[in-house]
């Protein structure tokens, strides 16, 4: 069984507790971590406050060469890495190696790249107002970090590596379901001599070292990526002792297809976006948005795109799409599909059933609904599958009040052939993101959402700042 990792060093849990990891397309136990408890994270807060003067006061430069050491020591173990998270959630072993753990890794260059560019304005002081005023950024103290299984690297460097940068010590509760990626980045860290209790990893679940962390008195800001449910959990016990919280919750994000756009292509790059990483992606664009007068072409192919997304094994050649996480995470999208169906939804393609061949493992078929009605819960709630839901409109306004009747408003999309149109469109959107005709990822702008999507943003320079107070001196 693995280990915490506390003040520098790889350290027994005090719980005897275990949790098994559990290969998803296989559903052998391939690992286990510690279920660790309150009094594991109070000795993580206790090294990270003990860290927290020396780490703070050291030149942002230093801070960061720590982190340029740790990246290195990464991008030479990412073969291993994408093994492991291939292995861990049941990504295809090249989504695994290319957006599992070499989007991090990007993301990880970006925020050393952005540091090192605005580094001496940020945290030495930038003049504003009249005279020699300054707005000064500085650590919050202690971080703790909650994260999920979905992209289990991607979330923990888009916390630890800003805290850090900015002079902020780190205590993470990773994924318990899968929580491979959180080791690798840990050995790293300790590898490249990052001092003893900057970083501390302390794994076991959200009830219990999840709300412990997000409770403690000596932590001074928590962030969390999840579940709008325990994201709200996390803020009623955060509440207690006023700190800072960030949120990066769920999403129902809209994908609006106006009149004049390429159909063929706007569905199957919508399409494409649900069936990556099986449906579980909080921006997944989850609800098409279709003309009525090219609504029956739209779910021909939409249903027809889906069909090339056959689950299997993510260790062999050509698939595409693995498995979900775990037993309980099918189990939810298969009721959610049976859901459709009783309230009237079209099953275009797909089902609940057990996809043919893949009895074993946390399969699901890729499923397209159409009919689907704004009501429907297939509609509203983030099902966190590949499970894709086409709604008609008729005229851009209509298109609109579809696109924003949700609780979330975390990304979105919209296509046209004319461009200041998608742009106006897209402004009109209550979501924190929006690309424009199958627009590429953009690591420096800012990520998180409007409405019950979450509080904050990651990504970018806004991610750095995310992880400072703002202090204004006057002279």
């Amino acid at each position: 069984m693995r280990s915490l990792y506390l003040n520098g060093a790889w350290t027994p849990s005090a719980s005897s507790g275990a949790i098994d990891v559990i290969n998803p397309a296989t559903e052998e136990v391939v690992d286990a971590v510690p279920a660790g408890d309150a009094s594991d994270v109070d000795r993580a807060v206790a090294a990270a406050r003990e860290a927290f003067p020396a780490w703070s006061a050291l030149p942002y430069t230093e801070r960061c060469a720590h982190l340029v050491r740790a990246l290195e020591l990464l991008q030479e173990r990412a073969d291993g890495v994408a093994q492991a998270v291939a292995t861990d959630i049941g990504a295809p072993l090249k989504f695994a190696q290319k957006v599992q753990t070499g989007f991090p890794l990007l993301m990880f260059h970006t925020f050393l790249q952005l540091v090192e560019a605005h580094g001496e304005r940020l945290f030495t002081g930038e003049q504003a107002g009249e005279g020699d005023s300054l707005v000064v950024r500085e650590p919050y103290g202690v971080v703790g970090a909650i994260t999920p299984w979905n992209y289990p690297l991607h979330q923990i460097v888009l916390k630890a590596v800003p805290a850090l940068a900015a002079g902020n010590t780190f205590v993470l509760k990773p994924t318990e379901v899968a929580p491979m990626a959180a080791y690798a980045l840990t050995e790293a860290l300790h590898d490249a001599g990052l001092p003893a209790g900057v970083f501390n990893l302390v794994s076991g679940t959200g009830p219990v070292v999840g709300e412990a962390i997000a409770a403690h008195p000596q932590v001074d800001m928590v962030s969390f990526t999840g579940s709008g449910r325990a994201g709200k959990r996390v803020s009623e016990v955060a509440a207690a002792t006023v700190k800072k919280v960030a949120l990066e919750l769920g999403g129902k994000s809209p994908n609006v297809i106006l009149p004049d756009a390429d159909l063929a292509a706007a569905v199957k790059n919508g399409v494409a976006d649900v069936m990556r990483n099986t449906g579980q992606s909080c921006d997944a664009l989850s609800r098409m948005i279709v003309p009525r007068e090219h609504y029956d072409e739209a779910v021909r192919i939409a249903a027809e795109a889906a069909q090339k997304y056959a689950p299997g094994d993510p260790f062999e050649d050509g698939v595409r799409m693995g498995p979900v996480v775990s037993a309980a995470q099918r189990d939810r999208v298969r009721e959610y599909i049976e859901a459709g169906v009783k309230e009237g939804a079209r099953l275009v393609t797909g089902g609940s059933e057990a996809p043919e061949g893949r009895e074993r493992g946390y399969f699901v078929r890729p499923t397209v609904f159409a009919d689907v009605d704004t009501g429907m819960r297939i509609a509203q709630e983030e099902i966190f599958g590949p499970v894709v839901v086409l709604i008609a409109y008729d005229g851009e306004d209509d298109a609109v009040r579809l696109a924003n009747d949700t609780d979330y408003g975390l990304s979105g999309a919209v296509w046209s052939a004319d461009s200041d149109r998608a742009l106006a469109v897209a402004r009109r959107l209550r979501t924190g993101q929006v690309k424009i005709n199958g627009a590429g990822v953009e690591p420096r702008l800012p990520f998180g959402g409007y409405k019950q999507s979450g509080v904050g943003r990651e990504w970018g320079l806004f991610g750095i700042e995310e992880f400072c107070e703002v202090k204004g001196i006057q002279r």
